[in-house]
């Protein structure tokens, strides 16, 4: 069955980092989800005059500690740089509040194994924000497979491909840290797989325990990967393919999933990404196709989120979000870095 739309009640959520991310997906999900952004933190005066404008009762920080201390702030959802969201966790742990941080969940894996230690002892619920798990094609394509529409799951191929040149900016602000090594730890990989990793995952009931990959820097200019290729074998012997890039125009088709199965299998195209929308093929093994039914398929794969976690941290289920399931997709991450000839 898919999600409820809202959460059980409001919550009042932080927000760490006003990005375009922040700005144009999260906070207005918050909102879509039934809950009220209460403050917002950024360290740049551009960033808090656009949060002030779309939310005019929300207090403003330039620094994390007055959030930490509002008691109207329950939930905070970190969305800097990747090499900031160990210090903020730690921060917002030690307040205990419930935390929702943008993937990767950090920028090296010394960094989210900190962060995992610190949401486990202080027992707050933690999350990292893949989205993707929430979308609603995703989810009828998780029930399909469970269902046992494709027999025996086999594989599952995934191209997330977007185009991110030394000089992207979305916001205006001039500063492509996704391609500064120091702040983003790695580059496409880094970026762009722990969704595909997590949702194949997701999809499949089953961890990836083996991984490898290689990685290219061939068209963009920055010392990150502009491109990379992973395969992977889950637990019980389905084979995972990942195809990440930044060095693809966006005019090209460049999100595709498909899961095979021993009768049948799944195409979605354009499910991948922040947005509902989609379509989703199934194709039985007499190569008979038809669309698959996709429930509440208009819903944005983000406010179904915030909804999941206001449910999580209002008594609901928190299987939903485990910071030791996070946890592993980073060591997968890690371990596909460390194991490429080219990044040793």
């Amino acid at each position: 069955m898919p999600e409820a739309p809202l959460s059980a009640r409001d919550i009042g959520w932080g927000i760490v980092g006003y990005g375009w991310v922040a700005r144009d997906y999260a906070a207005p999900a918050i909102l879509a989800a039934g809950h009220a952004v209460r403050a917002v933190c950024d360290p740049t005066p551009a960033a808090l005059k656009a949060a002030r404008a779309a939310h005019p009762g929300a207090a403003l920080h330039a620094s994390l500690a007055p959030m930490l201390e509002d008691p109207e702030v329950e939930a905070i959802y970190v969305a800097t740089p990747n090499h900031l969201h160990r210090a903020a966790v730690e921060a917002i742990a030690a307040a205990g509040k419930a935390v929702l941080c943008e993937k990767p969940m950090a920028a090296t894996l010394e960094d989210a194994e900190a962060m995992a230690a610190a949401a486990e002892g202080a027992g707050i619920l933690y999350g990292t924000a893949f989205d993707q798990r929430h979308h609603p094609a995703h989810e009828a394509i998780r029930a399909a497979v469970r269902g046992g529409l494709i027999g025996t799951p086999t594989a599952i191929r995934i191209a997330y491909a977007c185009w991110l040149g030394a000089d992207w900016t979305v916001t205006g602000e001039g500063d492509n840290w996704r391609a500064d090594p120091a702040r983003a730890g790695g580059g496409a990989l880094m970026d762009l797989a722990p969704h595909g990793l997590d949702l194949a995952e997701f999809l499949l009931g089953e961890r990836i325990e083996e991984i490898a990959a290689l990685t290219q820097r061939r068209v963009q200019s920055y010392s990150v990967d502009d491109g990379a290729l992973l395969i992977g074998r889950t637990t019980g012997g389905a084979l995972v393919q990942l195809h990440v890039a930044y060095n693809c125009p966006d005019a090209l088709p460049r999100r595709r999933l498909e899961v095979l199965g021993s009768t049948g299998q799944i195409l979605a195209e354009n499910t991948m990404g922040q947005d509902a929308g989609g379509r989703v093929t199934h194709t039985d093994v007499a190569g008979r196709s038809a669309p698959l039914d996709v429930p509440d398929a208009d819903a944005s794969p983000f406010a179904r989120q915030m909804a999941a976690f206001g449910r999580a941290l209002s008594g609901g289920d928190r299987a939903t979000f485990s910071a030791a399931r996070d946890l592993h997709t980073m060591r997968l991450l890690h371990r596909a870095y460390a194991e490429d000839p080219a990044c040793r």
